[in-house]
């Protein structure tokens, strides 16, 4: 049996695109506060490069002696609003840079913290963070930001959804590239692997290995094994492969952490697409029975994706977290950009999609002329659903200057690239201009 195990993992790492997404090591901050900002970003930068100064090797190491492909290695610290905020700076570009001269260094792919926690009001340190982005964003390449504006106990900060769509534009307006790197959540989770999401939160330990899983090929192969058969058997066969992909997931952090003298914390079960051909969560859906994604039925199937996907992986591991699920970027799965482009998937159905699965509307390319209210609006609409459902939500869009709908942004890489998509023409500009707090439902107060 152990034996056979080991051949269909060799089989799937070489066949169906199975790998691990990425191996983040979170890293408290906290220690390095300090009223001088100059002296807090040198403690910063040497907290991130002796913490993480032998993560690159050992992923390196784990990926020669063993086979499977690590894809990303990442780095997590605390909200930089809640560390700068002690420090008289005016902006905290400083910081920014600080994070990306340490990535740069040990050689990791993306580093994510430079984020603000807003969902019940701003203190001084957000105010000056969510200023600096896209500034931030402009100067360093490795960098990621996020800002939580809502949550089920909290409620909306429907200011802070306002400043959030003022701020992608001004992002798009010197690069729409770099909005790729913003991400604003309703609900964050304290330990995603996952980038531009990912910080390190406040209740974690001092550092912490968490691990990101992929695999859409593999449970696309699966399922073509029970073509015809019963939505049963179709949900008792995503288990079965969740499992076996989570548990290479627990295996990898598991030596990781052990190596490099950390906790072992989380990993995310959320299955990754990325552009390649037989690496899409939409083609899941559609071999579950879809003529197309997008098609009548499409939120049925993601949300018995997304269940059976969470129900296997969590016999298969210690502890699971992080996002959880499936993933639905456009720009990173082939099969949703051939959708959108033949007319078949929009932003409403996206939407809705959204209220069963992992995150939001994410990696989506929108016109240039698309207006910080509209972007405001769609921000509200995710957070609704997430603050409604106790769930993770997000959006991560991209106004494509100079582009209309059609058009195609390209990223390159894992980022793939994405079709220009309509929004709806009519304006929520009243609505966010109110401002205020859209309060918690009442399902919150659990106490």
């Amino acid at each position: 049996m152990e034996s056979r195990s080991i051949l269909e993992t060799i089989q799937m790492v070489a066949e169906e695109n199975l790998d691990i997404r990425t191996i983040t090591m979170g890293i408290s901050l906290f220690d390095c506060i300090d009223s001088d900002g100059e002296k807090a970003r040198q403690k910063i930068y040497d907290k991130i490069t002796t913490s993480a100064k032998d993560l690159v090797k050992v992923a390196n190491q784990i990926q020669t002696e063993y086979g499977v492909p690590i894809i990303n290695k990442r780095i997590a610290v605390t909200p930089i609003a809640l560390i700068a905020a002690a420090s008289g700076d005016q902006d905290y570009v400083a910081y920014a840079q600080t994070m990306e001269k340490a990535a740069t260094v040990l050689g990791v792919d993306l580093i994510g913290g430079f984020s603000a926690l807003v969902q019940k009001g701003f203190q001084s340190g957000d105010r000056k963070l969510i200023a600096s982005i896209p500034q931030a964003l402009a100067e360093t390449s490795r960098v990621c930001s996020s800002v939580n504006v809502g949550s089920t106990r909290a409620g909306i900060n429907l200011d802070a959804v306002g400043e959030m769509g003022r701020t992608i534009k001004q992002i798009a307006a010197d690069d729409p590239v770099n909005c790729m790197s913003l991400v604003v959540f309703a609900n964050a989770v304290d330990d995603n692997p996952f980038m531009a999401g990912a910080f390190h939160g406040v209740g974690e330990a001092d550092r912490v290995i968490n691990v990101g899983i992929s695999g859409p090929g593999v449970v696309k192969r699966a399922l073509e094994q029970v073509r015809g058969q019963s939505i049963d058997v179709v949900s008792e066969q995503i288990k079965k492969t969740a499992f076996k992909v989570t548990r290479m997931g627990q295996f990898v952090g598991s030596i990781a952490a052990q190596r490099l003298g950390v906790p072992f914390g989380i990993v995310d079960l959320s299955l990754a697409p990325t552009p390649n051909e037989g690496d899409s969560v939409a083609e899941i859906l559609e071999e579950i029975g879809l003529e197309s994604v997008g098609a009548p039925g499409t939120t049925a199937a993601l949300a018995l994706l997304n269940d059976a996907v969470k129900k296997g992986g969590v016999m298969a591991c210690e502890h699971v977290g992080g996002l959880s699920g499936a993933f639905i970027p456009v720009s990173e799965d082939a099969e949703m950009i051939r959708a959108v482009r033949a007319g078949r998937l929009n932003i409403e159905k996206l939407e809705a999609m959204t209220a069963v699965c992992s995150v939001g509307l994410d990696m989506i390319a929108v016109p240039g002329d698309t207006t910080a209210a509209q972007i405001s609006g769609m921000i509200a609409d995710e957070a609704a659903i997430g603050m409604i459902n106790n769930k993770t939500t997000a959006v991560r869009v991209i106004p494509a200057t100079g582009k209309a709908v059609g058009d195609e942004v390209e990223f390159g890489g894992l980022f793939g690239r994405a079709p220009v998509m309509a929004v709806n023409a009519s304006q929520p500009t009243k609505l966010i201009a109110r401002g205020g707090h859209i309060p918690a439902p009442i399902h919150s107060f659990k106490n």
